[in-house]
């Protein structure tokens, strides 16, 4: 974003949550992780356990019932930042980008990570 203003190109951050779509849907992630699980060497896969792979997908089944489906929330920041006069430089969509992710951004990265 700064590296751009030099040659006169505003840039704008849209930081989305997390949203009902094809890509997070947790049926598919599940088949995709499972697929890259099975390539893996067996050291990986007994470093990490099978315990690993099935906590994170129990996981994503979990997350997915907070998101949001209302996509419109993204699309509106998007139509602001490029319509609009003098845009924000960066823009949270969704509950928990506004109330979880923002706020985490801004403490120092020890205490976000033990978060």
């Amino acid at each position: 974003r700064i590296e751009m203003h030099n040659f006169g190109v505003k840039v704008c951050v849209i930081e989305p949550g997390y949203f009902k779509t094809t890509i997070t849907n947790a049926e598919n992630l599940g088949k995709n992780f499972h697929a890259c699980w099975e390539k893996l060497p067996a050291e990986i896969k007994a470093s990490y356990g099978e315990s690993y792979l099935r906590d994170f997908v129990a996981t994503l089944k979990l997350l997915q019932k907070g998101c949001s489906a209302n996509l419109s929330l993204v699309t509106n920041c998007m139509e602001h930042a490029l319509t609009s006069l003098h845009p924000c430089s960066r823009y949270s969509a969704g509950w928990d980008a506004k109330l979880l992710y923002l706020p985490l951004s801004y403490l120092p990265s020890a205490l976000s990570d033990a978060l």
